[in-house]
């Protein structure tokens, strides 16, 4: 199984790359990913993207080292899932708190990916808008650019707010799958081309196997899309393909 990343600032942005990414095992049979997408209208957006990383590894950390002292360990994929984003929620209060943020400071959207290598099976859930594509099938979730930010609902109750969640995939017999922020539906035209050659940009990174078997397989895309194709990303991109 290999796991192929990207994160690449939108040609539409100078300071900052308001994505970030995230892939971390738990333990000897789960993986955990995750993009994340600062809001661009809010406070310093790559702050929040960033920080839910850096949690997410935490969490994934603590839950490797909790799975070598325990017998009993779940094979249930979407109570594992539940059980982090339990955990995130409680941090991103507890970080909120401490440093005094203003809500507009956690502004982010987030995919997040869990499978189990041993049961075979997973579960995606996105929180806001970002799109997914599970063994050819290419699933986008779009609120009209209004994104239901976690952040949103840091004052209510976790279990409440978790049941309400409806974008939610579950999957099993991984073969070939994505998650990407909403950055991979805005690559335009940047420069003139001497051909007439057109391309399908997200068929291209999330189905096409040319350079499959080459850890920088979706670098090589990229480059390939701007210096070829003349096309580039206007918003920020952040994208995790797994295929086996």
């Amino acid at each position: 199984m290999d796991i192929h990343t990207a994160l690449q600032i939108g040609d539409y942005h100078i300071n900052h790359c308001e994505d970030f990414l995230v892939t971390k095992k738990i333990g000897s049979d789960k993986i955990l990913c995750a993009v994340m997408d600062g809001c661009s209208t809010a406070m310093e957006s790559h702050f929040a993207s960033t920080m839910i990383g850096k949690i997410l590894r935490k969490i994934s950390v603590e839950k490797s080292y909790q799975e070598l002292y325990e017998t009993n360990n779940s094979s249930n994929i979407e109570k594992d899932l539940k059980s982090v984003l339990k955990d995130l929620f409680r941090e991103m209060i507890s970080i909120k708190n401490q440093l005094m943020l203003d809500e507009k400071e956690l502004l982010t959207t987030l995919i997040l990916l869990l499978y189990n290598k041993k049961e075979n099976e997973g579960i995606v859930l996105c929180i806001g808008d970002g799109l997914i594509c599970i063994n050819g099938k290419i699933t986008e979730f779009e609120r009209d650019n209004k994104p239901d930010y976690l952040a949103y609902h840091l004052k209510e109750d976790f279990e409440n707010w978790y049941e309400n969640q409806t974008q939610k995939v579950f999957f099993s017999h991984l073969e070939d799958i994505s998650i990407a922020t909403d950055g991979i539906s805005t690559f335009s035209p940047v420069k003139k081309t001497g051909h007439d050659e057109k391309i399908n940009p997200i068929d291209y990174l999330l189905l096409d196997k040319t350079s499959i078997n080459s850890e920088e397989m979706l670098s090589i895309k990229l480059k390939k899309l701007e210096h070829y194709y003349g096309m580039k990303p206007t918003d920020d991109l952040a994208i995790i393909r797994i295929t086996k």
